[in-house]
């Protein structure tokens, strides 16, 4: 955890004074980290027992339909918004799921590089003007693992969503790719 921490702070240190280099991450490691964090969250499921009930989640598609008219500064920080979120989720305990841990923890350096190197494309630094729906979102996600006890089950759900998720930001991010 402590070197997960770590990792985040030296990331965010280094990005933060690369933030002059205007999107040249966007441009050349974007879609790399963004292939990463879909191929590990795939092999997870490749790990997985276990298959989930019929818990009704809600994937908010109206929010990333409002994302996709938005600004690209909007879109990126929408993006970092989701890779944020779903760090976060991650971060809890996982150890009911039937996952590798060696495989959690690169999941979670790949998405947190992403969204720091998405900081880095975002001119203004400022108020981080966060979405609430997709916070909300997030935590009736943490509401839902919680009610079902952090369980294998939930875990499975929880990474089938993020697989959607890290889909549909991909998506959106591409957009704005100008190579």
């Amino acid at each position: 955890m402590l070197s997960r921490m770590l990792l985040v702070f030296l990331s965010l240190s280094l990005f933060s004074s690369a933030s002059s280099l205007s999107c040249r991450w966007m441009d050349h490691k974007f879609r790399q980290h963004s292939h990463n964090s879909l191929d590990l969250i795939e092999r997870m499921a490749h790990n997985s027992t276990k298959t989930t009930e019929d818990v009704e989640v809600n994937f908010p598609h109206h929010l990333y339909s409002q994302a996709s008219k938005a600004s690209a500064e909007d879109k990126l920080r929408f993006t970092i918004q989701i890779l944020e979120e779903m760090a976060a989720l991650f971060e809890k305990d996982h150890s009911n799921a039937s996952w590798e841990e060696i495989t959690v923890d690169h999941f979670l350096i790949v998405v947190t590089q992403q969204a720091d190197g998405l900081h880095s494309c975002v001119k203004s630094h400022g108020h981080k003007k966060q979405n609430k729906k997709l916070r909300m979102y997030f935590k009736r996600l943490s509401h839902i693992m919680e009610q079902m006890g952090h369980s294998a089950e939930s875990w499975e759900l929880i990474r089938k969503e993020m697989k959607t998720h890290l889909m549909r930001a991909d998506q959106l991010a591409s957009s704005l790719l100008t190579t």
